[in-house]
């Protein structure tokens, strides 16, 4: 039977026969077979923020289509929601309408750069915490150990031959798994439509095609990324490993195995150093390999793989507490820091590493080692994203807060473009589309300024010629009038002539208005 795992009797840590399957020295061809991570569960306090990051993330998902928003009721009442149909987009007090999407495009915009400003100050924090793959992984992996067990058994399980025991761990863990990818592509087509009735009609099978559609492709996609693909989605597909390196300098943080105190690393430290050998803190116990759901060990240094989850903090952490020494021998550091301190170590350069180079008389580490502190998150790179991330969100705010809530636009017929009356009147006729941004009735007050003794009718409404209307509009919708706005021939100027329509709503003083032309029979064109 292969060992996985025994106790080493000299420092009594659990030695793991774990390699890196992902490392760059053994990274396979790109149509290679996929070898399998087992990774091991990890403790510490990465992993605590892991889980919390965790369960809010996936609240938010699964729980915000069902949150409610009162609007009164003209408006649906749900909190966020993608109203397709009526082409709107609903975030809680927000409305947002089509010609009004440069917000939307804005936040992708604040997105981007969040992203640059985050990967700049801490590495790559988005991959390692909130990324979607990165979350739903975790779940998968929470259920494969719930049922499988943890690493070493799951490695027994897999190696094994297939008896009952394991055809109903398989069935069960892959069950559960499909029932989670199911949810996920349910959650999601709940933002389009009101969470509850969709609900009932997807169960009843009155939902339309598109969704059952929506919810197979977003199970599939989910059940094959989240539990069968896991870290060749963040190596093979993922661009933003390759990407992220732009976004680095010496300052940014990393999650980083330090060798100049780690080596050379021993699996007899207390021998060696008894027959006079130079010994690092690395017991060599692998354990930060063991538990990297990416497959790779951070002594080898920088990797496209490693999604900085500082898992194998948490490990080395723990292994470093039964040792007695310090924690940190894997830690968050910059590449400005490791210099300095490998420079102490290899004495500037000129030999070998010597952790007794970076200890004091009593076997401390040295104050001379350089150390991360939040001042040198505030550089020039980091404050210059903050800048413009900072200018775009004041500027979205700026166009929420003073967006109009009554909008009017205005279409001058094309053909003809006037008509000449009996009585050597001239009308021109228009299209004047009122928008009501509210979830609310409202009677609004067209009013036609210019254009000396024009007079307007208004198709439908059963009233005299007149410069001013009062229109009833319907909430949060759009009304369209056909006006016709005539002049006596004795004001007819024989030109075009420039006049304003404008809308007005009392009750909220709420005005707009739309500059336009009347067309006269001897307008040159």
């Amino acid at each position: 039977m292969t060992v996985i795992s025994k106790l080493d009797k000299e420092t009594e840590i659990e030695r793991l026969d774990a390699s890196a399957v992902n490392s760059a020295k053994v990274r396979q061809p790109l149509y290679a077979a996929r070898k399998k991570i087992f990774p091991k569960r990890a403790t510490g306090a990465f992993r605590r923020f892991k889980w919390i990051v965790m369960l809010i993330t996936l609240g938010i998902y699964y729980l915000t289509p069902w949150l409610r928003w009162d609007r009164g009721p003209f408006a649906p009442d749900q909190a966020v929601l993608i109203d397709m149909a009526n082409r709107r987009f609903y975030f809680f007090f927000i409305e947002i309408w089509p010609q009004e999407f440069f917000i939307v495009a804005g936040l992708l915009v604040m997105a981007g750069v969040g992203l640059f400003l985050i990967t700049s100050a801490v590495g790559r924090a988005w991959c390692g915490y909130t990324c979607p793959q990165t979350v739903w992984v975790d779940l998968f992996l929470v259920v494969e150990r719930a049922i499988e067990g943890d690493r070493n058994a799951r490695m027994k399980l897999d190696a094994g031959p297939w008896t009952v025991d394991k055809v109903i761990k398989r069935v069960a863990k892959h069950s559960v798994w499909l029932a989670i990818a199911v949810a996920t592509g349910g959650a999601w087509i709940f933002y389009f439509a009101d969470a509850p009735t969709l609900f009932v009609d997807v169960f009843t099978g009155h939902a339309a095609p598109i969704a059952y559609i929506t919810v197979a492709v977003l199970t599939a996609t989910t059940y094959t990324f989240g539990g069968l693909m896991r870290e060749q989605v963040c190596t093979y597909m993922c661009p933003w490993p390759r990407i992220q390196a732009a976004m680095l300098d010496e300052n940014s943080l990393t999650v980083t195995y330090n060798d100049w105190r780690g080596e050379p690393r021993s699996r007899h430290a207390k021998k060696a150093a008894a027959a006079g050998q130079s010994v690092g803190d690395c017991v060599d116990c692998n354990a930060c390999v063991a538990v990297c759901p990416m497959g790779i060990d951070i002594r080898d240094g920088q990797q496209l793989e490693c999604i900085t989850c500082a898992l194998c903090i948490d490990a080395c952490d723990g292994v470093m507490d039964k040792l007695g020494r310090e924690r940190g021998l894997i830690s968050y550091a910059t590449l400005a820091d490791y210099n300095d301190n490998m420079a102490i170590a290899t004495a500037g350069g000129t030999s070998a590493i010597d952790p007794t180079r970076v200890r004091d008389a009593n076997g401390k580490l040295s104050d001379r080692l350089a150390h991360f502190h939040i001042r040198k998150i505030f550089r020039p790179r980091t404050l210059v994203y903050f800048a413009a991330w900072s200018l775009v969100g004041v500027g979205l705010l700026y166009a929420l807060l003073t967006r109009d809530r009554l909008e009017v636009n205005v279409l001058h017929d094309r053909n003809p473009l006037f008509v000449t009356l009996s009585d050597g009147g001239i009308r021109n006729g228009y299209t004047v589309k009122l928008l009501n941004k509210i979830p609310e009735p409202r009677t609004i007050i067209v009013t036609l300024q210019g254009l000396k003794g024009a007079e307007m009718s208004v198709v439908g409404i059963d009233q005299p010629a007149d410069r001013s209307f009062a229109v009833k509009v319907e909430p949060d919708k759009l009304t369209t009038l056909k006006v016709y706005v005539r002049q006596p021939a004795d004001h007819v100027e024989g030109k075009v002539q420039s006049f304003r329509f404008v809308i007005e709503d009392k009750s909220s003083y709420e005005t707009d208005s739309y500059d336009a032309q009347f067309e006269g029979p001897e307008t040159r064109r």
